[in-house]
This record gives structure tokens, C-alpha cells and sequence, in this order.
């Protein structure tokens, strides 16, 4: 099994009652914690996708479906990266391009 660290945080007692009476009880907060943080340091790129999923508590799959849900894209490049990946997939093409004989 592997090792964990706890993390306590607080909340106001009225705002837990509130919580509680929609149905978040201390287990499903912890659990909305986690995989909010998870999406929050994904987006920011602190954690990669793997990372992500592990805080989340989820496998890759279902935290991709959690990103989904919550309209966050799985791949969010910049205007650099995405111009040197449109470079390596048109140096791919070329390669796999057949010949015209």
C-alpha cells in the first residue's frame, strides 16, 4: 500500500451544517477536496496528468472523464507548443507520405 500524508484543513461549523444538509458529510468533502485540488494543480501544470489522477483518488480514464465534466481540457497547449507539435506532425506526414511513383 502506498504511503500517504494527511492534510487537515478547517471550515466554519455553520458552513459545514449547510454542507452537511445537502448530503456532503466529512468523507465526500475530503473526496471533492481532493480531486478539486487535482484538477486546479493539473491546470496549472504543478502535477501531470498521472500525478493528478493519484490525488484524485481515480484512474487515468476516470479522471479524464472528471476533467470533462468540469470542461477542462486534457491538452492545453500554448501557441509554442502547439506550433512545434504541428511541425512534428508535418515532418511524420512527409515521412509517411507514399511515394508517387
Amino acid at each position: 500500500m502506498e504511503m500517504m500524508t494527511v492534510f487537515q484543513t478547517t471550515i466554519p461549523n455553520e458552513t459545514y451544517a449547510v454542507l452537511k444538509s445537502r448530503g456532503r458529510h466529512k468523507e465526500q468533502l475530503a473526496n471533492d477536496a481532493r480531486r478539486t485540488l487535482a484538477m486546479l494543480y493539473f491546470q496549472d501544470r504543478t502535477l501531470s496528468l498521472g500525478q493528478a489522477a493519484d490525488l484524485a483518488g481515480l484512474d487515468r480514464w476516470e479522471f479524464i472523464d472528471f476533467l470533462g465534466d468540469h470542461n477542462v481540457p486534457v491538452i492545453n497547449l500554448d501557441t509554442e507548443e502547439f506550433e512545434q507539435e504541428m511541425v512534428m506532425v508535418n515532418k511524420l506526414a512527409i515521412q509517411l507520405k507514399p511515394d508517387d511513383k
